[in-house]
């Protein structure tokens, strides 16, 4: 099983996390913003991971350090419960609809990262997170995780929807990625012999 731990200690955050990419949806999660814990508990689900994450930040400034670092962290779980990445599929992508929105995500596992990110969302808040800090909690993934990361809502009204359909296509885009296909065991999913 694939598994790993992080700490990350700042003067502006403190935050634990642990992942099992071959879990159960299980997840307990706590960063003081409850939208984003919603929407990291329905990443988890959809992914069929385990996540681990508890965060203390400086809210009292900015939700910005808080939700960026969660990012950062989730990377790090990512970049070291994959290893090698040798046998993995590397890169997933998903479409997903969610009521009236549709979204998709499409990411690569490369080492190298990348973000193109397009919500469309059109207010300041969704439930209690300031709506312009999702990229940046992409941000810090793909810069940790060492991933290309496309995450577009094509179309949609209600914009929870529009955020709950990308976290959805973040999940299944990053089971996919993470995946190990047997035909590729013991190889590196590159031409290049290095990721």
């Amino acid at each position: 099983m694939r598994t790993a731990s992080v700490e990350r200690i700042t003067k502006e955050t403190q935050i634990r996390g642990a992942l099992k990419i071959e879990g159960k949806g299980r997840y307990d999660i706590a960063t003081g913003i409850r939208f984003l814990d919603h929407m990291l508990e329905l990443f988890t689900k959809h992914g069929g991971f385990d996540l681990t994450l508890r965060a203390a930040g400086d809210l009292d400034v900015d939700q910005h350090h808080t939700v960026e670092d969660a990012g950062i962290v989730l990377g790090q779980l990512f970049s070291k419960a994959l290893g090698d990445r040798t046998g993995i599929n590397r890169a997933g992508y998903f479409v997903m609809p969610m009521d009236e929105t549709l979204a998709v995500v499409a990411v690569d596992l490369s080492g190298r990262p990348a973000l193109v990110y397009k919500d469309k969302v059109k207010v300041r808040l969704v439930g209690d997170l300031q709506s312009e800090l999702a990229e940046d909690f992409f941000g810090g993934f793909v810069n940790h995780a060492g991933a290309n990361l496309h995450a577009k809502v094509l179309y949609g009204r209600s914009n929870h929807h529009k955020l709950e359909a990308i976290f959805k296509c973040f999940a299944k885009a990053m089971k996919y990625a993470a995946s190990r296909d047997a035909r590729l065991r013991g190889q590196l999913p590159s031409t290049k012999g290095l990721l």
